[in-house]
């Protein structure tokens, strides 16, 4: 399964992007946003994680811990999610025109 690799791979290098993206802006709605959308790549990096390990080891004791983790990033893929709508809708409130 060489794609979940990809897309761990990929979600950790867009979660430093937005870390690095929140630190470049001064903007306090911005770095909301980014935050939110880092977390989303956070999220999706811990829930595909978990499922390459257990599809990787596949004992009682990983899936244990996957099952935890794929909970974690569940919650960490909602809650972006839900931020992300949330300061995009602000955003687009404050600033009308563009």
């Amino acid at each position: 399964m060489v794609i979940f690799p990809i897309i761990i791979t990929i979600s950790l290098v867009l979660w430093v992007y937005y870390k690095v993206a929140i630190l470049r802006s001064n903007d306090k709605l911005t770095q909301a946003y980014f935050n939110a959308k880092s977390r989303i790549c956070l999220g999706s990096f811990v829930f595909f994680f978990a499922i390459n390990q257990y599809i990787f080891y596949e004992t009682k004791l990983s899936l244990f811990i996957g099952i935890i983790l794929l909970i974690l990033g569940a919650m960490q893929l909602n809650l972006g999610f839900k931020e992300t709508r949330h300061y995009r809708n602000e955003w687009k409130r404050l600033n009308p025109d563009s």
